[in-house]
């Protein structure tokens, strides 16, 4: 047997296991250390926009004292801009459960961002603190209704690592420290520790470095389902160790870092001691979501102020599952009904991105307002943009998206096509129906639990 060809199928083989972001991450990501691979912010950029990455010969592995010179390069939070990733360029790392919340970002509307946040904020203080974020990151920018582990998402919790008998071991001994916790609190003598600080508001807080119970209870969790989906099983009864915090998956992305990160560095300052308020975070949001439209704008319009509606048509489609035919196809009706090309700004063209990640909701307004899932006119597009949004959308512009999408040219809006094309614009190629990954798989399954249950 060909040697060669032997160890391509074991490859081939291992491949199999991984998603798909997990192959983009691997593919992107040009620097390692400890191990572990991560992205640099220029490789996080070159992965939303670029098809393929950067030419290179191997990834660099960095030592203790160029990771401890990241921290020099990272901002703090409000020395934040649209620029951040641009200007750190190779100057950082992120994590691979750090780009997934980073691909979250790019699809949130600006209405979702304190969802967002309230998902992390995991004990209703409105502040962040390191802690949280570690663990909560792993839901991907989802939210739970309830931050407190009611009996339908243990349920679902446990359905979702159910491979494993390690998950009934982990909700008993939850129970357990949960009640031997409060009652060690009830009978402390003096309240003046640093386990029983509290902050300005009032509220209790943990000593510093420690995690609640509810935190580690997660990520105990979270690790064993990272585990479960690819075949690892722990032993059952058995009490976790340190070590199940690193999962080796052959391949560097294990589920906990040893190192800061500089998306730790920037939230929560080189000491990680900074919590996070909504407003730095909304801002971060924001202007992340903003630098990579800057990005693609960019490509296009070659230092102009405007880009064509060609090139407009060409961004909305670059990430679509068309065939050639079909994206020629729209590209052509666009030339034959544009009459004046008058171009696109940038503001235009972010003001439409913005209201693509309200699509959600738009597939909603137009299923109330047309029953019978009619095609739709102009003016209706622009009333249920309007509703989705607080804003209404340039005329050019709806007349551009009729131009592109308008099949037989009647002025009227197959919004069924044109919202499944769009969502394939949103997530930037990755298929936004799958429920096999992540907070989707989570969320799918709490559904189904609940359903039972009724």
């Amino acid at each position: 047997m060909d040697i060669n060809l032997y160890a391509s199928d074991e490859i081939a083989d291992k491949a199999i296991k991984l998603t798909a972001r997990e192959r983009r991450f691997i593919k992107f990501a040009s620097v390692e250390f400890d191990g572990q691979i991560y992205m640099t912010p220029q490789d996080f950029l070159e992965s939303v926009v670029e098809q393929e990455p950067r030419p290179r010969l191997k990834r660099k592995s960095l030592t203790h004292g160029e990771i401890q010179q990241l921290k020099d390069y990272t901002p703090p939070l409000k020395h934040g801009s649209s620029q951040l990733f641009r200007s750190l360029r190779d100057k950082g790392i992120i994590s691979y459960t750090e780009y997934l919340f980073l691909l979250s970002v790019l699809t949130k509307p600006h209405s979702g961002f304190r969802i967002a946040f309230n998902m992390f904020d995991t004990d209703g203080n409105q502040r962040v603190d390191k802690d949280e974020f570690l663990v909560i990151r792993q839901l991907l920018g989802g939210s739970l209704k309830d931050r407190d582990l009611d009996e339908a998402t243990r349920k679902a919790l446990l359905h979702l690592v159910s491979t494993s008998a390690q998950a009934r071991f982990l909700l008993k001994n939850y129970h357990e420290q949960k009640s031997q916790t409060t009652v060690a609190e009830q009978h402390k003598p003096g309240q003046t520790n640093a386990a029983s600080a509290r902050d300005d508001e009032g509220e209790t807080k943990p000593p510093p470095g420690k995690k609640g119970i509810k935190a580690r209870f997660m990520e105990k969790i979270f690790s064993y389902a990272w585990k479960g989906k690819r075949g690892i099983e722990s032993k059952e009864g058995e009490e976790p160790g340190e070590h199940d915090d690193y999962v080796d998956d052959e391949q560097g992305l294990q589920r906990k870092h040893k190192v800061d990160t500089t998306l730790q560095i920037h939230f929560f300052g080189k000491k990680g001691d900074k919590d996070l308020q909504y407003d730095g975070f909304y801002n971060f949001m924001k202007n992340l979501q903003t630098e990579v439209l800057e990005l693609e704008f960019c490509e296009f319009s070659k230092g102009h102020e405007r880009i064509s509606e060609v090139d407009f048509a060409k961004i909305l489609l670059r990430y679509t599952y068309l065939d050639t035919d079909e994206y020629d196809n729209y590209l052509d009706r666009l030339l034959d009904r544009e009459a004046k090309e008058k171009g696109v700004s940038f503001d235009e063209f972010r003001q439409f991105c913005q209201f693509l990640n309200n699509l959600d909701d738009f597939s909603i307004a137009m299923r109330m307002y047309t029953l019978a899932d009619q095609p739709i006119s102009k003016d209706e597009f622009s009333r249920a943009v309007k509703i989705c949004t607080g804003s209404e959308l340039n005329s050019h512009l709806i007349d551009t998206v009729f131009a592109i999408f308008d099949e037989d040219g009647d002025g009227l809006l197959s919004y069924k096509e044109f919202i499944a094309i769009m969502k394939d614009r949103v997530h930037r190629g990755f298929k936004s129906n799958v429920k096999s990954e992540g907070w989707e798989a989570f969320k799918h399954c709490l559904k189904q639990e609940m359903k039972q249950n009724v």
